[in-house]
């Protein structure tokens, strides 16, 4: 009776150890407020915003990564159906003066129009503040804010972390699948994920 006992009380804790490693953190907590220059010249800040979903995607125009999801009008999908729904997306610019993926406001412009992207803004964060406080490792790098301020999702775009264009179809997307269940009222089952890409261009 005492070896059963044991046995159970082993396999309890094995049980709630791997649920550990697997659950999601409760929260991210509220989104870091910042406020950013974008290319078309205003001012832009989280604030404005509230009460609405906002979408914030780190970009660099050369990252391969970057490149597949446009390449295949991916991006300008998700972008459009995000519109739609009412969800502000910004487009976030990290990279520094002199590193890959760097544009001026006009480049930037000029480089989204020839890619048929559909941003609300293209906000221009080359010292890299707000990319950090958000934590963006990669190139792409989805964040979802919810409507009361609270980060509910960060981390990759979808479940394959390729470059590959055939990819996108066979993999499910992380940032569609945090925005259907919190805009239903479900809890985000998967808040973070390891996001995948080329790192972000920081000049330090």
């Amino acid at each position: 009776m005492k070896l059963k006992h044991a046995f159970l009380a082993v396999a309890v804790a094995a049980a709630v150890f791997g649920n550990a490693l697997v659950s999601p953190a409760t929260t991210l907590g509220a989104a870091p407020a910042f406020s950013l220059p974008s290319s078309n010249g205003a001012n832009v800040s989280l604030d404005q915003f509230k009460g609405k979903y906002v979408v914030l995607e780190w970009w660099n125009h050369e990252c391969p990564f970057v490149v597949k999801h446009y390449g295949a009008g991916n991006m300008q999908k998700l972008q459009k159906q995000m519109k739609d729904k009412g969800v502000v997306w910004l487009t976030v610019l990290s990279s520094a003066p002199g590193k890959q993926g760097y544009v001026t406001a006009e480049g930037a412009n000029e480089v989204m129009k020839k890619q048929a992207g559909s941003p609300a803004h293209i906000l221009l964060d080359y010292d890299g503040k707000v990319g950090k406080m958000y934590e963006a490792k990669t190139t792409p790098q989805m964040v979802l804010i919810a409507p009361n301020g609270e980060m509910v999702y960060n981390g990759a775009i979808d479940s394959i972390s390729s470059n590959k264009k055939e990819d996108i179809d066979k993999a499910e997307n992380y940032l569609l699948r945090a925005y259907g269940e919190h805009s239903s009222g479900k809890e985000v089952t998967m808040k973070t994920t390891r996001p995948y890409g080329c790192s972000v261009k920081y000049g330090n």
